[in-house]
Formats: structure tokens, sequence, C-alpha cells
């Protein structure tokens, strides 16, 4: 995808907040320091476009960066952070489940895992929310430069088994070092977009 224009429309804690320009809008969760900010960074051509919190898990806002006012890109905040609060991981809860079950111009929500780890309990669970709300679960699995390559084939086995993937699902591997997994994941959401991208 060429990308002229670029820009943070909002970051929003409230749906009233949320854009009302009824744009498709492709969202992306994972835990904390997961990576997202530097796939959607990547996405965008972008080096600080998406920021990272000095404090991990502590930025509880939905962050929608509009792209030439086409689509929109939505930074979902992440969890798993075990310093928050109670009454923080609920008040996340209620916020994320808000905008997955009530979001109209939602196309897809993208699950990002560590591909050096075990997908965790918050992992599985949002890969429930997302196969609830949507078709089918697509996951991009972060920091691939940091594995072995003899590593590779069963840590994908490993996310696929533990989020109970099945064949209609999509495992994306990416890194920052190379454009392949930026690309895999550009050609998803413009099919999507053009509504090709569908289970039949």
């Amino acid at each position: 995808m060429n990308i002229h224009n670029v820009s943070l429309t909002v970051s929003a804690v409230r749906p009233n907040q949320y854009p009302d320009t009824g744009y498709m809008e492709f969202a992306f969760a994972g835990r904390s320091n997961v990576g997202k900010s530097s796939l959607i960074n990547k996405l965008l051509n972008r080096k600080s476009m998406a920021r990272v919190s000095g404090t991990p898990g502590k930025t509880a806002t939905i962050n929608f960066y509009n792209i030439d006012n086409t689509i929109y890109l939505v930074d979902l905040p992440g969890y798993g952070y075990a310093q928050r609060s109670k009454t923080e991981t609920e008040k996340w809860g209620k916020m994320m489940e808000d905008y997955l079950a009530n979001r109209e111009p939602l196309v897809q929500t993208i699950l990002l895992v560590d591909s050096r780890h075990k997908p965790t309990k918050d992992d599985i669970t949002m890969a429930e929310w997302i196969r609830h709300y949507h078709d089918r679960l697509i996951v991009v699995a972060t920091k691939t430069d940091k594995l072995k390559k003899s590593e590779m084939e069963s840590n994908f086995a490993l996310i696929w088994k533990t989020l109970e993937m099945g064949e209609e699902d999509i495992l994306v591997p990416f890194t920052v070092k190379d454009d392949e997994g930026k690309f895999t994941v550009w050609d998803m959401i413009e099919m999507m977009r053009a509504g090709e991208l569908t289970l039949e």
C-alpha cells in the first residue's frame, strides 16, 4: 500500500471519542511489550508514529491512526502487565469488550504474540474474544529475528496449538528487520478491504 498521509486522529478512552468517519478499522491487540508499536510503525513507514509508553501497561487508550483518509489502524491498549491494579484491569476489560462488541467499522482484530514464548493465558483469552467477534483468527508472531532458525518451526507450531488455530486461521511471522511480514499484513488488509479474504 502506498501511504502518503498518516495522522493520529485520537487517543480515545470512551466510545463517544471514536472517529465518526465510518472508515474501515483494523485493530491490533497484544500483551504489553509484544511489539504492537513497532509493527504499526513498520506498517506506516514511520519511525515513531506509534510511541512506546515509558511505563509498560499504563497506556489505557485506543489509538486511531488515519491512513490517507481511507482506513484506520487501531492500536489497542496492551494487556497482561503485572503492576496494573484490579480497577485498571477491569476498566481495560470493559473498554476492550465495548470496542470489539460494538464498533461497527471494525473489520478485523489482529492478535500479536511473542514468537519466542508460548502464548499466555491472556493471549488465549484474547484469541477467544477475537474468534467470538470475527470469522477467523489472524495472529502475528513478533520478534522472529530473535529466534534461531532451528527454533522457528517448533515455536510457530506451539503458537498454533496453544491458540487452537484452525485451517482457516492465519499465522504471520514478523520482524522489524525486514519487510516480508509487513507486506503480508498489508496484503491481508487490502484483501479484507476488498472483501476477498473471507471464509467460504
